[in-house]
């Protein structure tokens, strides 16, 4: 069969599109909020609400995206709430004052909830229709979507001082994405990953206390997600002020923790299939948290790197995992353990700098070490199934 109508391939690519714009997205607004402090004429501490008000969004948007996910189904919820991310980059760039940033950027949270919780189901259903692992790659995809929106606003900083301009070419090439991902989406008819329980279904929905593996799956995402979006957001700021690099070589700590992290992710869909979900989970998270936590206490520039190195290698599996357990678990349990994984990379910066400022900055990122710790213990309360078999191609990135 043509690889062009290959029915995982054209799937992984849709899917991968909707990786990819979120990534994008949320690395395209991060990367102006100098620009946007500017012209608010907002505080340090103005600033720090407002990235924490995207996490705010995310965090309270489980009930609805949890109502959303059972009315439209992934595919729809997708597909809108990526436009919906598009079109708020405008709305940012257009905000007259400070309350309004920060009602936009509050819906970019919830937004962030429905999209990220949409497309992972998406991807654990392909994984479960053709029996190949994918996931991984399609969060390496997210990382590369960063990476693009980095140099996009580097040029555009560089060609205009402009924001509107900037997030306008921004969201001609989400656009472009979305078209891309409308394509090859999996309907909602597709066979789930995890089968309806027989008998007869109750008259309403209510409400439960999730079960005990669904709560250790939030912890490990939280916890995951809390040392990626960190590493990405004060590495190189450690670089400069505790390892005192050079001011040309701090922008190294983002480069090598993201690269380490596309570079993972693009192997350990292979990794899952060799060895299983749970022991990929717990031999990175502790190499993570180990490897950054003696860099912290060697100190020094080349530790700091190569302690970065050991954090984006570590936990680069951690959240694709998780999302493909949760997924078995059912809608409910994956739009919780989505989330918080949302919470998590969009509150943990924050939280970080608050620890930083209380203490130093070494103080900050060994936090960062200990989140990834924890990861390795929650892995060993989650309920991971057996290594799906390696089929043939399957080593081929996306």
């Amino acid at each position: 069969m043509s690889r062009l109508h290959d029915p995982f391939l054209r799937g992984q690519v849709a899917i991968a599109a909707l990786f990819l714009s979120l990534g994008f997205q949320y690395a395209t607004w991060a990367a102006r909020i100098p620009a946007v402090k500017a012209d608010l004429d907002l505080s340090a501490a103005e600033v720090g609400v407002l990235l924490m008000a995207a996490g705010v969004g995310a965090a309270v948007s489980f009930p609805a995206v949890a109502w959303l996910m059972r009315r439209m189904g992934s595919r729809r919820l997708a597909l809108l709430s990526q436009l919906g991310l598009a079109l708020l980059l405008l709305a940012l760039a257009v905000a007259p004052n400070y309350p309004v940033a920060l009602l936009v950027m509050c819906v970019d949270g919830v937004l962030v909830g429905c999209l990220n919780v949409a497309m992972n189901a998406q991807g654990a259903a392909l994984e479960a229709r053709h029996a190949r692992n994918t996931m991984a790659r399609l969060h390496a995809v997210f990382s590369a979507g960063s990476l693009l929106a980095a140099l996009l606003a580097s040029g555009m900083t560089a060609a205009t001082g402009s924001v509107a301009a900037h997030f306008g070419v921004a969201v001609v090439l989400l656009a472009a994405l979305g078209a891309t991902a409308r394509t090859g989406l999996l309907d909602d008819d597709a066979p789930a990953a995890a089968p309806a329980p027989a008998g007869p279904k109750p008259a309403r929905r209510r409400w439960t206390v999730p079960a005990r593996p669904t709560l250790w799956m939030c912890c490990a995402m939280v916890f995951g997600t809390v040392a990626e979006g960190a590493m990405n957001d004060w590495s190189a700021l450690y670089l400069k002020d505790v390892a005192e690099a050079a001011a040309e070589l701090a922008p190294l700590g983002i480069a090598v923790v993201s690269g380490m992290m596309v570079v993972a992710r693009l192997f350990a869909d292979g990794w899952r299939s060799r060895w299983g979900d749970g022991r990929v989970v717990l031999l990175g998270s502790a190499v993570a948290g180990t490897g950054l936590a003696v860099a912290l206490v060697s100190g020094g520039i080349a530790p700091a790197l190569a302690g970065f190195a050991c954090m984006g290698l570590g936990i680069a599996a951690v959240t694709p995992c998780v999302y493909a357990a949760a997924a078995r678990q059912g809608s409910d349990a994956l739009t919780l353990v989505a989330a918080m994984g949302t919470t998590g990379l969009l509150a943990g910066p924050p939280l970080i700098g608050f620890i930083a400022g209380a203490s130093d900055l070494a103080w900050g990122m060994g936090a960062v070490a200990a989140s990834a710790g924890a990861v390795a213990l929650c892995s060993t309360r989650i309920r991971w199934t057996a290594p799906a078999p390696v089929t043939q191609g399957e080593a081929t990135p996306a």
